[in-house]
């Protein structure tokens, strides 16, 4: 019975979390608020991942990294998700700073960036049997096909996908944001909090395949 209230607990959660960014995009905010959301919502990661790190560092048990994780995920997405969604609407329309390349460039890229990334969820849905949030935590560590080439081939074209939109909107100040606050932001969680609650769940198996494996940048699997 407290397995189904969980699960149910995080289903409505989540659908609030998309409500909140179905409002968000519709609204119309004041300037200074939709900056503290972009720029906010993302440097909330920081302290967030570090504070789930101490917990888990504390009592690294699989009950405990089980209910840490799901709080560092609802804590840090609909911050970082808000941030995301604002950015791209802002991105619509800050003046100046255009990048000089066709916006066909990003129309071109978004589809192929985002089907990959697609398929990174149903690589994760199918290999460890969870889904990308705490909404469902991967119950087998997932090392085949795209996982055999990165540890993290969503958050890989998650990041494409978003540099594609930033080129869409030939927005250098996207761009920009992308590669000061959120890249080093999510590189942070990864390495702080998500390889060290893996390490937990997952035993010798994650140690092994970290080995073998690179983080983030794809390479052919070794045999």
């Amino acid at each position: 019975m407290r397995s189904w209230a969980l699960c149910l607990a995080r289903i409505l959660g989540f659908a609030l979390i998309l409500a909140l960014w179905s409002w968000l995009n519709r609204s119309r905010l004041e300037p200074v608020t939709s900056i503290r959301i972009i720029i906010g919502g993302v440097l909330v990661v920081f302290p967030i991942a570090w504070i789930g790190r101490r917990l888990l560092d504390a009592n690294p048990t699989i009950v405990q990294c089980n209910a840490v994780t799901t709080g560092v995920h609802y804590a840090i997405v609909p911050p970082f998700g808000a941030a995301i969604f604002e950015a791209i609407k802002q991105g619509r329309v800050w003046s100046g700073w255009i990048i000089p390349l066709p916006r066909e460039i990003g129309g071109i890229l978004m589809p192929v960036t985002g089907t990959v990334m697609l398929l990174t969820v149903l690589n994760l849905a199918l290999g460890g049997r969870g889904a990308p949030f705490a909404v469902a935590l991967s119950k087998r560590l997932t090392v085949r096909w795209m996982y055999a080439w990165t540890r993290n081939p969503m958050v890989l074209s998650t990041i494409a996908f978003l540099l594609s939109v930033g080129l869409w909107l030939q927005s250098e100040l996207f761009i920009l944001w992308m590669m000061v606050l959120v890249i080093p932001a999510w590189l942070f969680l990864l390495k702080v909090f998500e390889e060290r609650e893996l390490e937990i769940r997952f035993g010798a198996s994650y140690a092994e395949y970290k080995l073998r494996t690179p983080m983030l940048w794809p390479r052919r699997p070794r045999l």
